[in-house]
């Protein structure tokens, strides 16, 4: 008799404990199927990205200076450009563009290519797309009224933006550009310390960030230029550095080959 009762007492605390996988089996099929869905819209959804830099086999390269502020220093820098035969792409504010519009007009005249760098240098991700797309169009107005040629490409102000901004930049048929070499002249750095971080941080492809009114670019730049040079870089606008065709953007921003 004893031992029919512990047979059934093992049997009982069996059932027990195989009830309980089983309902936890079931509470984790269910989470899955009710949670699915989301997940898959979230791995699905990619972040907007500009273009950082470009992959390229062939030691091509771009330079661009940021224009919002100041003028001091633009006509020293067409100098320099011209002295080394070095296209760069600038890129202007639409309220400089009213200052200095016979600047941009050199700029042009010099060869370089003049893009777009948003009208009132807001933070567009506190814009809607309409209100971005309206600052776009204000700036490539004016840039276009001066040079007869209208911008297809743009740098964020402040390097800002989300989602919403670039999807608003490309919804007109404009692409945005970032950088991958960040001179870091607005700090006032030295010319020797812009000239290492630009010339140990390049690659093929890179896109270099400076801005026009910097203290110590100017200096710098000669050294820049002759280092890259005497390396094997050649250097075309933005424009031309970028693929044509079927491509992706990888998550560090590299525009890649499809």
């Amino acid at each position: 008799m004893a031992r029919a009762q512990e047979q059934i007492r093992i049997f009982l605390i069996r059932r027990r404990w195989w009830t309980a996988a089983l309902c936890l089996v079931l509470s984790a099929a269910i989470f899955y199927l009710v949670n699915y869905p989301a997940a898959v819209g979230a791995s699905a959804t990619a972040r907007q990205l500009p273009i950082y830099c470009v992959q390229r086999d062939q030691k091509l390269i771009s330079i661009s200076f940021d224009a919002a502020w100041g003028n001091e220093d633009t006509q020293t820098l067409i100098d320099i450009l011209g002295q080394y035969d070095v296209p760069a792409t600038f890129f202007v504010v639409g309220e400089w563009v009213d200052k200095y519009p016979e600047s941009v007009l050199a700029l042009h005249q010099a060869g370089h290519e003049i893009m777009n760098h948003s009208n009132t240098h807001a933070h567009y991700p506190q814009l809607s797309a309409d209100q971005v797309v309206a600052d776009l169009n204000a700036c490539n107005d004016k840039i276009e009224a001066v040079t007869g040629v209208r911008p297809t490409l743009v740098r964020l102000p402040y390097g800002d933006y989300d989602d919403n901004s670039i999807s608003a930049v490309r919804s007109i048929g404009m692409e945005p550009i970032q950088w991958d070499v960040d001179s870091l002249d607005w700090k006032d750095l030295s010319a020797q310390e812009i000239t290492r971080r630009v010339t140990g941080k390049v690659g093929p492809g890179s896109i270099v960030l400076f801005h026009n009114a910097a203290l110590h670019t100017p200096e710098a730049l000669p050294t820049i230029l002759q280092t890259l040079l005497q390396e094997g870089y050649t250097f075309v606008p933005i424009s031309q550095l970028l693929l044509t065709g079927e491509y992706t953007i990888d998550h560090t921003g590299r525009q890649c080959p499809a």
